[in-house]
């Protein structure tokens, strides 16, 4: 191969690598919000389950405080998380906490990934 064909060559795989990054771009970004999705989700369940515990020995609006004070950072704020505190059972023996949380959105034009919702249900005291 001559030196001239040899440059041309590198110049094919620049122009390749440039057209193959806005999916690798792409790739990447999906990945970080499947992340966030997930991690949405499991904050939900350990609000959801220290609002059960708490609402169980003192009431309803502890319980909705606890919910959000078990959340980490961002999730619990500007009213992304809402939580459904019911006793329920046989003479209110139990209390069902349900957590739902907005899941945040890292993509440019896309606002609604929707919510994550989880319940627990803890007897009462």
């Amino acid at each position: 191969m001559r030196r001239s064909e040899r440059r041309r060559d590198r110049g094919q795989v620049a122009i390749e690598y440039l057209g193959f990054l806005p999916i690798l771009l792409l790739v990447a970004i999906a990945g970080v919000q499947l992340g966030i999705v997930a991690y949405t989700a499991s904050q939900a369940g350990t609000g959801a389950r220290a609002a059960a515990r708490v609402a169980s020995t003192d009431g309803i609006e502890a319980g909705r405080i606890a919910g959000l004070d078990a959340m980490s950072g961002g999730l619990a704020d500007d009213g992304k998380a809402n939580f459904d505190i019911r006793y329920s059972g046989a003479n209110a023996k139990e209390v069902t906490a349900t957590a739902q949380v907005t899941i945040p959105s890292i993509i440019p034009g896309v606002d609604d990934f929707g919510t994550a919702n989880k319940s627990v249900t803890m007897p009462r005291d």
